[in-house]
C-alpha cells in the first residue's frame, strides 16, 4: 500500500515510482499508468500534473496558474490542494525526497 501524503502548500509533490503520466494516442488524452490501473485525468489535472516534478512546491504551482491565468490565489490554491490530495489519497501522488537529484 502506498503512503499517503497530506498535502499542504509546502509540499512537493512528484508521481510515484509506479505511475506515469502519458499521451494515449487511442485514447487521445493523458493518462497516468500504474500498475493494473488507468486514470484519465481532465485538461486542468493533467497541468497541473505536469507541474509536479518534485522541485516544484505546492505554491509555487499555485503561484504558476494564478499568474498564468489571472486568476484568484486563494481560489486556486483550495482547488489544487484538494485535487492533489484526492490523487494522493489514491496512491497517484508521493511527496519528492529531501535530496533531489
Amino acid at each position: 500500500m502506498a503512503r499517503n501524503i497530506t498535502v499542504s502548500e509546502t509540499s512537493r509533490p512528484v508521481l510515484p515510482r509506479h505511475a506515469k503520466l502519458r499521451f494515449d494516442e487511442t485514447r487521445q488524452r493523458w493518462v497516468i499508468l500504474a500498475p493494473e490501473r488507468v486514470l484519465a485525468p481532465d485538461d486542468i489535472a493533467v497541468e497541473i500534473l505536469q507541474l509536479c516534478d518534485g522541485a516544484r512546491s505546492v505554491a509555487r504551482i499555485v503561484d504558476e496558474l494564478a499568474a498564468k491565468y489571472t486568476a484568484d490565489r486563494t481560489e486556486i490554491g483550495a482547488d489544487v490542494v484538494a485535487m492533489l490530495q484526492d490523487l494522493a489519497d489514491k496512491g497517484f501522488l508521493a511527496e519528492a525526497r529531501e535530496a533531489a537529484p
